[in-house]
């Protein structure tokens, strides 16, 4: 009994790297850009640890700026997911699975509670932070994959403030739309100064007439302009594996299963079980396949580093990936002139409405060319 990958069209296709995906611009990693990455945690991964300027912990009142990370959790997955996907070199997979600005130095600011919430009030300390210190370290991008609390159409909302200073200041400020499906939209997803990104799912492959949206938020901002702006992948993509996680030490005896079954299984009886948990070796060979292969999708394994991700935490990383790399084929852009030529070089997707779109799939490779030519 082989073990199946956990791909849509595992027969015949591999998890496709986010350039390739995307079409992207092969000539622009994002080098001189600096990035901020307000998430719930973080880790130094191989593919940025040498690029992190700063970590800033904002997790409580006491905000803490520290050269690197210093602790990491559970809670560290998320924002490790988010930036390496956006800035990862590829370190882990020699090259294969780098982000679009994979040249790009980052900051990245913690705003998950200890306990492990992350609410309004979280996220504006994070803000509050940038707006007094962007200048300080340069920062002209922020990603925010995180969500608030309630549906806010006030424009004097505190976070709904921040981010429209930040981007009066030059600050490109990107968001995820969120995952639900409903037609509403919370802070910060709701400001109309942030460049709102829903998503689609591309099925893992290039063949557009196979893509579909993704189950994201939309709606209006207090400025009754419609969100998201655009939309870009949401869904299997590439994600580096948590560091010394219960999920990292299973993987590393399950894929040698994606590969070669008979010498992985081998692997497994001579002791892998016991890094395995809660799977009864007593059981039949069949229930004993069974349950393995219920744990490798589970965990969605690409292989002993990696499992593929979805939401639109995944997609705004993406574009802001891509502004990453139009500014560093022009750094002169300010967030209007960025927000003009992503939306202006989308592509509607089909048969989806516009409210539910925005101007429609981000063009990566055309936004740059568009960045170089139109406004020097």
């Amino acid at each position: 009994m082989a073990f199946k990958v956990n791909y849509p069209y595992h027969n015949h296709m591999d998890v496709l790297p986010t350039p390739l995906r995307l079409g992207a611009h092969p000539d622009f990693t994002g080098r001189g850009v600096v990035m901020a990455f307000l998430d719930s945690g973080f880790s130094m991964h191989p593919d940025i640890a040498a690029r992190v300027r700063l970590h800033v912990d904002a997790s409580t009142r006491d905000i803490v700026e520290q050269p690197k990370v210093i602790k990491t959790d559970m809670l560290s997955w998320h924002g490790q997911m988010t930036s390496v996907i956006a800035a990862g070199n590829g370190h882990n997979s020699n090259g294969k699975y780098r982000g679009l600005a994979s040249g790009a130095d980052l900051v990245l600011i913690r705003v998950g509670t200890p306990a492990g919430e992350v609410k309004e009030k979280d996220i504006l300390r994070g803000l509050q932070w940038l707006v007094k210190h962007h200048r300080e370290h340069n920062i002209r991008i922020v990603n925010i994959s995180v969500g608030g609390d309630f549906v806010s159409n006030n424009p004097h909302h505190p976070i709904h403030a921040d981010i429209r200073l930040l981007v009066e200041q030059g600050v490109t400020v990107l968001v995820a739309a969120g995952n639900s499906g409903l037609p509403n939209l919370v802070p910060p997803a709701s400001s109309a100064a942030a460049i709102t990104v829903g998503g689609y799912d591309d099925h893992n492959s290039l063949d557009r007439s196979l893509w579909k949206l993704y189950h994201h938020n939309y709606g209006t901002a207090y400025d009754h302009s419609h969100k998201p702006e655009l939309i870009t992948t949401a869904a299997w993509i590439a994600s580096p594996i948590l560091p010394d996680s219960t999920m990292e030490r299973e993987a590393r005896w399950l894929a040698p299963l994606l590969s070669d079954t008979r010498l992985g299984w081998q692997r497994l009886l001579e002791g892998g079980f016991e890094d395995i948990e809660d799977i009864d070796t007593d059981e039949t060979t069949e229930h004993l396949h069974a349950a393995i292969q219920a744990r490798i999708n589970r965990y969605k394994l690409i292989d002993d580093k990696h499992q593929h991700v979805d939401g639109t935490s995944v997609s705004v990383a993406i574009a802001a990936s891509v502004v990453a790399q139009m500014l560093e084929a022009n750094p002169k852009l300010t967030p209007n002139q960025i927000r003009t030529i992503l939306t202006s070089t989308a592509k509607p997707l089909p048969n989806t409405p516009h409210e539910r779109q925005g101007a429609g799939v981000l063009d990566a490779a055309r936004a740059v060319i568009v960045a170089m030519k139109d406004f020097q």
